[in-house]
């Protein structure tokens, strides 16, 4: 019998937009995954032994080992750059090097302020007191949103330049991220954009692209369980 197990897993959950930021990159490349759920609030001990941190995602590559912390790594951005050196094409990292460390650049502005201000600020007061039968913190949110996100969406807008893409012409690991950190607002609020109009074409086309897409869809189905429709904070 043939084992049809993938070497990639994925620890974590959909809801995590640096678990989507991991599924992009293996879909880009149309590299075998699957995800195991982890309870990041509860995570099992021998999570804790390969997730220093006590976060998600952690990746296991089986063809190295199938357990304990040989073939594992944590952190999205350690995680993505080891898949590139392992499945290089289609390259989401630039050659030219200029064009790499803006890439790596906006990669770390984006898993930092903008989740900070996106997940933090408006995510969580949101779902985990919806998910909690709770009332949602949408004085906070709508603070995050009015006076914490615009400084941070100036600073994309502005470093897109009216592209296309952040870095090199082409899509990279920059353009996946802040669009996974993005949507992780969209789950639980409306994102008007018109004020950035750079920005808003770069989120648009990123929302179709299959690669971000499909795993946005599954964290999707699993917040509109609680909440049917996402708030306006505006």
């Amino acid at each position: 019998m043939t084992d049809a197990r993938p070497d990639l897993v994925i620890y974590g959950s959909p809801i995590s937009p640096f678990v989507r930021k991991v599924a992009g990159v293996c879909l880009t490349k149309d590299v075998p995954y699957e995800v195991e759920a982890i309870n990041v609030f509860d995570p099992p001990a021998w999570f804790r032994d390969i997730s220093p941190m006590k976060r998600i995602p952690v990746l296991r590559d089986r063809s190295v080992s199938e357990e304990g912390i040989a073939g594992t790594i944590a952190d999205s951005s350690a995680i993505c750059a080891m898949i590139e050196k392992k499945h290089p094409a289609p390259a989401l990292y630039p050659e030219d090097p200029m064009a790499l460390g803006e890439a790596l650049f906006i990669e770390e502005y984006a898993d930092t302020a903008l989740a900070m201000a996106g997940g933090l600020g408006i995510f969580r007061p949101i779902f985990f007191a919806i998910s909690k039968g709770e009332e949602p913190g949408l004085d906070k949110a709508r603070d995050a949103w009015a006076n914490q996100l615009p400084p941070i969406f100036d600073v994309l807008e502005m470093r897109l330049g009216g592209r296309e893409f952040f870095a090199s012409g082409a899509l990279s690991i920059a353009d996946i991220t802040v669009a996974c950190v993005l949507m992780q607002v969209s789950l639980v609020a409306e994102t008007p954009l018109a004020k950035w109009p750079g920005l808003a074409a770069h989120f648009a086309a990123m929302q179709a692209l299959p690669a971000v897409a499909q795993p946005f869809a599954a964290a999707e189905r699993i917040v509109r369980r609680a909440l049917p429709t996402p708030f306006d904070l505006t």
